[in-house]
């Protein structure tokens, strides 16, 4: 989700191998061609870009044993619906695992500066908003796990944004 320039795409590649498949879901064709070019370079042919949006993912039922994302869905105007999408085109068993920034108090960052996109603060979440989002799209067994604590705090020169980043794993059970 959000593939970007398609590098967590491209090591996923190499992790199911030539029989697996990897699709990347970015919403800006720049980013679609970039990831495309970027596969190109590196010989990788077990690997596509599409263009759309994540609370609309244009991908079939149940069509992905894995969906990844990282420091994405935070940015998404529409949690629920990403979340909502992801469990339709994953298939029963798969799982779900994003890298994600959350915030660390029910207040929540506080965001204006295009800089606050830019490092992912913008939309961060509580961990248990963001959990209760993924148990009413109908995954099971989540799991966070924090990966560090206020990434801003390590650049003085920002005030500090009560966020920190999470590892997301979440299955479909059925």
């Amino acid at each position: 989700l959000g593939s970007g320039a398609g590098l967590d795409c491209l090591l996923a590649a190499r992790q199911v191998g030539p029989s697996g498949s990897v699709v990347g879901v970015d919403f800006t064709q720049t980013m679609i061609d970039r990831a495309t070019e970027n596969a190109q370079e590196m010989g990788v042919t077990n690997v596509s870009f599409v263009l759309g949006d994540i609370e609309a993912l244009p991908q079939e039922d149940e069509s992905a044993d894995v969906i990844i994302s990282n420091c994405v869905v935070c940015l998404s105007p529409d949690k629920d619906a990403v979340f909502t999408e992801s469990f339709r085109v994953l298939s029963p068993g798969g799982r779900i695992h994003l890298s994600d920034v959350m915030a660390l108090t029910n207040e929540g960052p506080s965001v204006s500066t295009p800089e606050d996109w830019v490092s992912c603060t913008a939309g961060a979440e509580h961990v248990d908003v963001y959990r209760d989002r993924l148990v009413r799209a109908g995954f099971k067994d989540i799991e966070f796990t924090s990966e560090q604590v206020d990434y801003l705090d390590k650049h003085p020169e920002r005030p500090a944004t009560n966020t920190a980043g999470y590892k997301v794993v979440a299955h479909k059970l059925s």
